[in-house]
């Protein structure tokens, strides 16, 4: 794993984080660059405290972050690149730059997510009551930091933090113009702008961060991509920063839920077994945030999102008896367009208070939301020759309107210990709308009361002990709660959440370890149409595991990160699949980096290893040969895959970089959905960066 642990054990809280000036170092004094480093404050980013700073940890969970040099150092395609090096998360990747979002933490499926995706502290996964959260993808090239959040310390953010939280930073352009491209197999053409700048003052900027590529992509998978992102900021006085971000995403892919039929899997096959299928996406958010400082201990901090997402599907269907003679995928021409539109707007503020609680040292966070979401979805009914029109056969509205509130406080009951006790209330109310049905409709409500405790004690100058209890939930969506345009009084899918780890630096060792326990209770299997679905039918999951982390200076240049992830039981413990394991939650995992710095040149040879898993609840370890049936599992194998990535230096504002992934080209399985999902193969890839 390419992640610094001695940066990762000075990980200190939550706070507010900042969109970092340009050109700092002009600042006429150090007390004017600190306080101009945040002209646009964001509510909810993880902040990485520099190698002076002491081993106190506010975290009472687990924290990694990655920053920008590492992200450039891997050279990820896409964000779930940086993940699958992350202990604790497993990828279910569908295609190289994970267009949808596929990750499982600790032992939940990556098939069906339970974690909490933000950017800049704003959610955006489409549907976070209403349902289908993993249709957008945060693309890498606008990505600054990825800070992923464990173990008690989520409490502060809702919904569906089970698993944990994990925030993708976006960047800040410096002043001037930094350009890239890149180009490699698969025909991948990629180009890349940041263009920024600040006034003479310094108390305001702007910037824009854009991003333009296209593949034919492994298998034929092709894609083109626009993605445009602008910021801007300004420091009013001592006491108020406003801050904006306006982004614009697009992306056509010809992608499907159809992999490769057994037989052709197993010769080698590359084709796309789905090449009429496209889910065409496009984004437009837009974030303002303002910080209030009161007073030198208080802060008022106020985050106000809104997006706009239409997600096309459009699917081809399939001559099953044709398929199972062909061993491969036959389409008729009967064209289906499953096409979504979401849209939320929500309103988030956050007042930090720094004081006296008995006579002790306290700081204390008080926070509110309010939130609205909907997805308007619509089937479209057609054939090859009309060219995406036809009939609208389904017409559904979903919504869902929520308030959520919690209180914390961080209590130092003594130097070396600190005690975090917060309580989150999350209250909502989801209504489904048929207008294809004479606009039948159903309603629900929930209110979910989510407590929690952390604590961390430093054991020495250089090691800390933490942990914590807490309770998360994530919602039944709409299809699930209103089966059958039935109130299925169902409450929110729940978890008991246990953690208990180390962590410290001694000279050129630093290290990690954390025990975790998740007992998951009303499980809601999607997908069902019994109109007398109950919590009955719901099941209870059990998770126990540790997560290893490891880093190592060797001298002469090199280092080494590793990391490693155990999970004995991710297990059904009710339902017809008591006793069985989860699928897509394989035992183990493990990454490993050696590396090399010296002077301009940065090189490192990574691997990643992925146990093996099963691709259903049954558990069944035989892969099905045809197209029949239409239950899809087995048992994937374990792989490991080894990537070589390189940069060097030119100049102060010229680099080159280089990768070779999956050096030995390992084929493996990702997935198991209505066939087979294939690993990419061996590729290249070849870069520049310039700044002016």
């Amino acid at each position: 794993m390419q992640v610094k642990l001695s940066r990762l054990s000075l990980a200190l809280a939550l706070a507010t984080a900042s969109v970092s000036v340009a050109a700092q170092q002009q600042a006429p004094n150090a007390e004017a660059a600190v306080e101009r480093k945040s002209i646009m404050p964001t509510l909810e980013v993880i902040r990485v405290v520099g190698e002076a700073a002491p081993v106190l940890l506010e975290q009472t969970g687990t924290v990694v972050v990655i920053d920008r040099t590492q992200i450039e150092q891997i050279q990820p395609l896409s964000t779930e690149d940086i993940l699958r090096r992350i202990p604790g998360i497993n990828i279910k990747s569908e295609e190289e730059t994970s267009i949808v979002s596929n990750f499982g933490m600790r032992g939940l499926s990556a098939s069906e997510s339970k974690s909490l995706m933000l950017e800049d502290g704003v959610p955006v996964a489409p549907g976070l009551f209403i349902g289908n959260d993993r249709y957008f993808n945060p693309r890498i090239q606008r990505v600054e930091q990825v800070e992923v959040l464990k173990g008690s310390a989520s409490l502060r953010y809702g919904p569906s933090t089970i698993g944990g939280v994990v925030n993708y930073q976006t960047k800040t352009p410096d002043d001037g113009v930094k350009l890239s491209a890149r180009a490699g197999s698969f025909n991948l053409r990629e180009v890349g702008v940041e263009a920024g700048g600040k006034s003479q003052s310094g108390d305001a900027f702007a910037g824009v961060v854009a991003t333009h590529a296209t593949s034919d992509g492994f298998m034929d998978k092709d894609y083109e991509m626009t993605d445009v992102m602008a910021k801007a900021g300004v420091v009013f006085s001592d006491s108020h920063k406003l801050g904006i971000k306006a982004s614009r995403h697009e992306n056509d892919a010809n992608i499907s839920y159809r992999g490769l039929l057994l037989a052709d899997y197993q010769a080698g096959a590359d084709y796309n077994p789905a090449p009429d299928d496209y889910f065409l996406t496009d984004r437009t958010a837009i974030d303002i945030n303002h910080e209030w400082t009161l007073s030198s201990s208080t802060t008022l901090k106020t985050l106000l999102y809104w997006s706009e997402m239409t997600r096309d599907y459009w699917r081809y269907a399939v001559d099953t008896a044709a398929s199972n003679d062909a061993g491969r995928w036959v389409y008729t021409d009967d064209l289906t367009g499953n096409n979504r539109a979401f849209d939320r707007v929500g309103i988030e503020t956050r007042l930090s208070v720094e004081h006296d609680l008995f006579g002790l040292v306290a700081s204390s966070e008080f926070g509110a939301r309010y939130m609205q979401e909907e997805a308007n979805d619509t089937r479209i009914r057609a054939v090859r020759s009309a060219e995406r029109t036809g009939v609208n056969d389904r017409h559904i509205v979903d919504s869902a309107d929520s308030v959520a509130a919690y209180a914390q406080s961080r209590i130092e009951l003594t130097e070396r210990l600190a005690l975090t006790p917060g309580l989150r209330v999350e209250t909502y109310e989801q209504t489904r709308v048929v207008l294809s049905d004479d606009n039948a409709t159903a309603t629900t409500s929930n209110t979910e009361w989510l407590p929690g405790v952390g604590a961390t004690f430093d054991l020495t100058d250089s090691a800390q002990l933490y942990g914590g209890v807490y309770r998360a939930f994530s919602p039944a969506s709409n299809g699930v709660a209103l089966d059958g345009l039935t109130d299925q009084q169902l409450d929110g899918e729940r978890s008991t959440n246990f953690e208990l780890g180390l962590r410290g630096k001694d000279g050129a060792l630093s290290y990690e370890v954390a025990a975790f326990v998740m007992n998951f209770s009303n499980q809601v299997v999607t997908g069902n149409s019994d109109p007398n679905l109950s919590q009955s039918n719901a099941g209870k999951t059990e998770h126990r595991g540790m997560e290893f982390m490891l880093g190592y200076e060797l001298g002469g240049g090199f280092s080494l990160d590793t990391n490693a992830t155990w999970v004995p039981t991710s297990e059904f413990k009710s339902g017809d699949n008591a006793g069985n394991r989860l699928p897509y939650a394989p035992k183990f995992i493990a990454n490993l980096a050696l590396n090399y710095q010296l002077e301009q040149l940065t090189a490192a040879i990574s691997a990643h290893h992925r146990g093996e898993q099963y691709g259903d609840p049954t558990n069944r370890t035989d892969i099905p040969a045809n197209a029949a049936g239409g239950i899809w599992g087995g048992l994937m194998p374990s792989y490991t895959v080894l990537d070589l990535t390189a940069q060097y230096n030119l100049a102060d504002n010229i680099s080159v970089f280089g990768a070779v992934k999956n050096l030995t080209d390992k084929r493996y399985i990702t997935g198991l959905r209505q066939g087979i999902y294939v690993g990419p193969e061996r590729s290249f890839e070849l870069g520049v960066r310039y700044q002016f």
